[in-house]
């Protein structure tokens, strides 16, 4: 058990020399953390131990009118100076949890599409889709009028929230304590920003609106998506599609995650450019990448939102029976938009990928979803991150691909229904059984050394053709055609 005393004075020294802390308050932030460290389970290590430091930190770590305030000062100087700070701040007071995120395994993969990024993420569980799906929330309410407080994840009232232990009511709750978010406007209402704790890429960042509503891409979102983009022109921003299968995770909360990365689909190059009648001044191509993205460049803000909410609306009721794109059954829509921004030199460049969740008897996760041959590695959505070119691949995939790497070495060799009914009897590669055996048999190099290193390309690989299956025109006669027949239509 760790001593109150050390564990406040540990918490005390880390806020001073991050700057988190003035040095004439060190004896108030000491005897304030010591209040709430005495008596609590501080085992090193532990995770309520973690937890409790977090929300320990959030009471002896600027508070958010302060944060704000700063952050808006040196914006005013600079944005790149505005983020830094906010960022540091995020990662010194461990909201962003930088050690989690170093666990993480991440490799680059050559394909045929260039290089693809791929990440085991260790800090985040596998979703069905299905349940992804139930989170759409019909109603729109005030965070703070919601049944469960927070009303989830991604509402404004989680800054300084202390979280709930498990079995209490509403539920297990992460702590929150030390979560600081910068109030900004967009479109007129207010939003907040903030850094995703278990960061996918480099300055990983929500904006999230302040009133818990359903996501939606139409031309308020795109407004809003420019105006992020004015105020922090060195971050790229994006959205999810906003229905179920080809959207994120979190689909009852209005939302964006952009920040400072570049992604694959950042290098795909433009080709096969086209003119939408009525702006010409927008430089419109189609992008060489599985997923079926229109790329468009203009200067002139206006006129860009103009197009790209034309093209947003001709594909909301676009069908296409011969590649199979149905925009509506019943009533429900189908067709939607993945819109990514970015601003260099003045210049915007708005990426919009095409999506489509019609689901079918033999794919009922979506057509134009991972299938299930597929699924080994990646059954979750794929949203806007993903269509980039960067693998979220679930924490199961660490163990399952060591094992399967031993069973190659082990049995290479060993005649195909042989090793194929080796692989099935192990719980932790019978999923990959099919999948290995074939890479097993048309790696023949494959051995102790390099075993592992070729799984890893194996499974860029495989992400590739998951890219290749959420792409609504195939990069095949049958799919260029219909493409044209789209823009055709625009």
């Amino acid at each position: 058990m760790m001593d109150a005393r050390k564990a406040a004075e540990r918490l005390v020294d880390h806020a001073l020399s991050c700057g988190l802390l003035n040095s004439e308050d060190r004896t108030w932030a000491y005897n304030t953390a010591l209040a709430h460290l005495e008596g609590a389970d501080l085992e090193a290590g532990g995770v309520a131990d973690e937890d409790l430091a977090a929300n320990v930190m959030g009471l002896i770590m600027p508070r958010p009118s302060e944060v704000a305030a700063t952050f808006w000062k040196l914006h005013a100087q600079s944005p790149r100076m505005a983020t830094d700070y906010l960022y540091r701040l995020s990662c010194d007071a461990n909201y962003v949890r930088t050690e989690a995120i170093a666990r993480n395994v991440c490799w680059e993969a050559q394909t045929q599409w260039g290089v693809l990024q791929i990440t085991i993420n260790r800090t985040k569980p596998e979703k069905d889709p299905r349940d992804i799906a139930r989170l759409a929330a019909p109603k729109v309410q005030a965070a703070s009028d919601a049944v469960d407080y927070p009303a989830c994840r991604l509402c404004v009232e989680n800054e300084g929230y202390w979280g709930r232990p498990e079995g209490a009511p509403g539920g297990e709750y992460p702590p929150r304590g030390n979560l600081r978010i910068v109030p900004m406007r967009l479109g007129g209402q207010q939003w907040g920003m903030q850094y995703s704790p278990y960061a996918y890429y480099n300055e990983h960042c929500i904006a999230m609106n302040s009133l818990h509503i359903p996501m939606h891409v139409d031309r308020s979102c795109l407004q809003n998506l420019f105006d992020f983009v004015d105020l922090l022109p060195h971050y790229f921003i994006g959205s999810n599609a906003g229905l179920p299968v080809v959207g994120g995770s979190i689909l009852n909360h209005d939302h964006f995650q952009g920040g400072r990365c570049r992604f694959p689909m950042d290098d795909a190059p433009r080709i096969d450019s086209f003119e939408v009648p009525g702006f010409p001044n927008v430089d419109a191509a189609v992008l060489k990448w599985p997923v079926s993205v229109l790329s468009l460049r203009c200067e002139d803000r206006c006129e860009l939102i103009d197009c790209a909410d034309h093209i947003l609306e001709t594909w909301r009721t676009y069908d296409d029976a011969e590649v199979g794109i149905v925009s509506i059954t019943n009533g429900v829509p189908h067709n939607a938009v993945t819109p990514i921004l970015r601003k260099d030199a003045g210049v915007y460049t708005l990426n919009m990928a095409l999506r489509n969740n019609i689901t079918s008897e033999e794919h009922p996760l979506g057509v134009f979803h991972p299938h299930e041959e597929l699924h080994h590695i990646k059954k979750e959505n794929i949203g806007l991150i993903e269509v980039m070119g960067l693998a979220i691949l679930p924490p199961r995939l660490a163990p399952e691909l060591a094992a399967v790497a031993d069973a190659l070495v082990a049995n290479k060799g060993l005649p195909h229904e042989e090793l194929l009914a080796l692989l099935e009897q192990n719980p932790l590669t019978r999923g990959h059984a099919a999948w290995a055996c074939e890479v097993a048999a048309r790696r023949s190099e494959m051995n102790a050394d390099n075993a592992s290193e070729i799984l890893k390309q194996e499974v860029g690989c495989v992400f590739a053709q998951v890219l290749e299956t959420t792409g609504v025109f195939k990069w095949d006669d049958a799919g260029r055609g219909a493409l044209r027949r789209f823009l055709d239509a625009l």
